[in-house]
């Protein structure tokens, strides 16, 4: 699976406090630990808890949903604590409804 930034995904299996379907917005892309030429993807889901999948496990715990038109292509990932007050001030609230 290809994600980039500003990518919607649903969770295929329950984890960090999210049920299966709980959607989540891909905030940052990175070389994949366990294969070079991969990307990892960092999630931010609902409920505000984030996470880093593999690619092998965005193909076992991610679905990418269809393109929404709200989706952020433009977010820059700083740190958790911006991420976190991110969250908190609403950014993205027209795709967790």
């Amino acid at each position: 699976m290809k994600l980039e930034v500003g990518d919607v995904v649903a969770l295929n299996m329950p984890m960090l406090g999210c049920e299966i379907g709980t959607r989540g917005v891909v905030y940052e892309t990175y070389k994949d630990f366990d294969d070079k030429n991969l990307k990892g993807v960092s999630v931010i889901f609902e409920n505000g808890n984030y996470d880093g999948f593999s690619a092998e496990e965005q193909g076992v715990m991610l679905v990418k949903e269809n393109v929404f038109p709200y989706q952020k292509k433009s977010y820059e990932f700083k740190n958790v604590m911006k991420l976190t007050e991110d969250f908190r001030a609403g950014y993205w609230n027209d795709i967790f409804v």
